[in-house]
C-alpha cells in the first residue's frame, strides 16, 4: 500500500502540541454538504486506513486534508473556507486512490471531478396540483432527443423545459422522464448510471433538473423520474465506488465449494 503521512501528521510529530487533528462533524448527510462559512464532507469507505479530500481549496494535495473516522465506516470533517461551486475528491487509503464522491449532487462527469452543490435552489412554482391517478396522460421523456433541434453539452434541460408547452396543448399532463443519473459518455438511455445521485452533466445538472420541474408545474404537468439502483454502469466505476476503499470479494476456481478470498 503506498502511503505517506499527511500534512496534519507530519506538523504533529514535529509539534505534538500544537494541532488539532480533524474530528468528525456531527452535520448530517452524505457527500458535500455546504454550511454557512464551509463544507461538510463525509463518505463510507469502512476498509480505509485514512481518507483525505483533495479539490483547488488545497492545491490538490493529496496529503492536507485528512477526514476523521466516525468508528462506523463513516469518514467526515467541516472545512472552512470552501464554498459551491468547487471541486473536489477523496484520496482514500492509497495515494494512488483518487475517487470521485459515490454521494455527489454533481460531477464534472462520469470520471471527473464531484462539484459542491447547494440546495438553495428557489422554487416558482409552490401550488402546483397533482392530477388524479385516473385522468394522467403520461408522455415518457428522453432528455437527449425530445428538443426539436440539437442542444449544446449542458443545456438539455433547459430546452427541453422550453418545449414544455408542446406537450401540454397535446393533453398531456405527466411526463416521466427516463433515468437522469450520471452516466458514462454522453450517449444512453440512463440505465447504465455511475453516479445515481448527480444528474447526467450533458443534460445541465441537479439546478437544470429543477428548473425543468418548476416550468413542467407552470405549465399543468406532473414529473415522474425514473429511477435505477439495482445496478451500475459498468463503465467507469473505477473512478468512483468500485473498491473505493480498496476491498473486494471474489471467488476461487470453485465456485460452488470454491474458497471465498476476501481482501
Amino acid at each position: 500500500m503506498s502511503w505517506r503521512p499527511s500534512l496534519a501528521y507530519e506538523v504533529q510529530s514535529i509539534f505534538p502540541n500544537e494541532l488539532i487533528m480533524p474530528v468528525p462533524s456531527n452535520r448530517p448527510g452524505l457527500g458535500a454538504i455546504p454550511y454557512a462559512g464551509g463544507v461538510t464532507f463525509r463518505v463510507w469507505a469502512p476498509f480505509a486506513p485514512w481518507v483525505r479530500v483533495a479539490g483547488p481549496f488545497n492545491q490538490w494535495s493529496g496529503n492536507a486534508n485528512d477526514l476523521a473516522s466516525e468508528g462506523n465506516g463513516y469518514w467526515s470533517v467541516d472545512l472552512p473556507g470552501i464554498t459551491v461551486g468547487q471541486q473536489y475528491r477523496y484520496v482514500v487509503g492509497d495515494l494512488g486512490r483518487w475517487r470521485v464522491d459515490p454521494r455527489a449532487k454533481e460531477v464534472t462527469q462520469s470520471d471527473g471531478n464531484g462539484i459542491v452543490r447547494g440546495s438553495d435552489y428557489a422554487w416558482k412554482i409552490n401550488d402546483f396540483g397533482m392530477p388524479p391517478w385516473n385522468e394522467l396522460v403520461i408522455y415518457e421523456m428522453h432528455i437527449a432527443s425530445f428538443p426539436d433541434q440539437p442542444v449544446p453539452h449542458g443545456q438539455m434541460l433547459r430546452a427541453a423545459a422550453s418545449e414544455l408547452g408542446y406537450l401540454r396543448d397535446l393533453g398531456v399532463n405527466a411526463v416521466e422522464l427516463m433515468p437522469a443519473g450520471e452516466f458514462p459518455g454522453d450517449q444512453s438511455w440512463g440505465y447504465n448510471p455511475v453516479h445515481m445521485f448527480a444528474v447526467e452533466s450533458i443534460y445541465g445538472g441537479p439546478e437544470a433538473l429543477k428548473a425543468f420541474v418548476d416550468e413542467a408545474h407552470r405549465n399543468g404537468i406532473a414529473v415522474f423520474l425514473d429511477v435505477v439502483y439495482r445496478h451500475f454502469g459498468p463503465s467507469d466505476l473505477i473512478h468512483s465506488l468500485w473498491q473505493i476503499d480498496g476491498w473486494f470479494e471474489r471467488w476461487g476456481p470453485g465456485r460452488n465449494g470454491g474458497d471465498l478470498l476476501l481482501q
